[in-house]
This record gives structure tokens, C-alpha cells and sequence, in this order.
């Protein structure tokens, strides 16, 4: 019964974001969707075996999407060159003042 709880969250979850693709865009920026996705049914199989609910809390959901931003930084490795109060990133030039 556990797994089929997980199944359905999922598939409802995964519905909404099909749906409304610019929440997951905003939610994960250009990360990876189906990472995500496992992550989060990852941490619904870890909240059923606790006892709670099967459904992610805000503050769940946020760690998630902040693993998933540091598996891009990982995989991306930024080169930033600092030139005086000026940065250089991959977005351009951001002041540090």
C-alpha cells in the first residue's frame, strides 16, 4: 500500500509540473527534470518509512531543489575571475559593490 501512496504522489506531482511547465522552471531552472523527480520520490519512500505523510513539505522540496543546484554547479564548474569590485561569471560582468 506504502508504494502505491509514493506511485500516486508521484503521478500527481508529476501531472501538475507536465502542466504547468513554467512553475517546474521556475521551481528548478534548468536542472535536470528527472533527476528531481527522483529525488523527490527518493524523499516520499524516506517519509513513508518515517511515518508521515507521503506528500514533501516546503521546506523538503527546497532541499531538494538546493541538492539539485549543486549537482550543477559540480557538473558546470563556474570559472570566476575577480577583477577589482568587478566579476567575471558566465552570465557577464556583475559589480561587487
Amino acid at each position: 500500500m506504502n508504494n502505491l501512496d509514493v506511485e500516486l504522489y508521484m503521478s500527481q506531482f508529476v501531472t501538475f509540473f507536465e502542466n504547468n511547465p513554467n512553475d517546474l522552471l521556475d521551481l528548478i531552472g534548468d536542472s535536470d527534470k528527472e533527476l528531481f523527480y527522483d529525488l523527490v520520490k527518493e524523499q516520499c519512500e524516506k517519509n513513508i518509512e518515517s511515518g508521515d505523510e507521503v506528500s514533501l513539505t516546503q521546506h523538503q522540496i527546497i532541499e531538494i531543489v538546493v541538492k539539485l543546484k549543486k549537482v550543477n554547479l559540480e557538473n558546470h564548474q563556474m570559472v570566476v575571475i575577480v577583477d577589482k569590485v568587478f566579476q567575471s561569471t558566465k552570465f557577464g560582468m556583475i559589480g561587487l559593490n
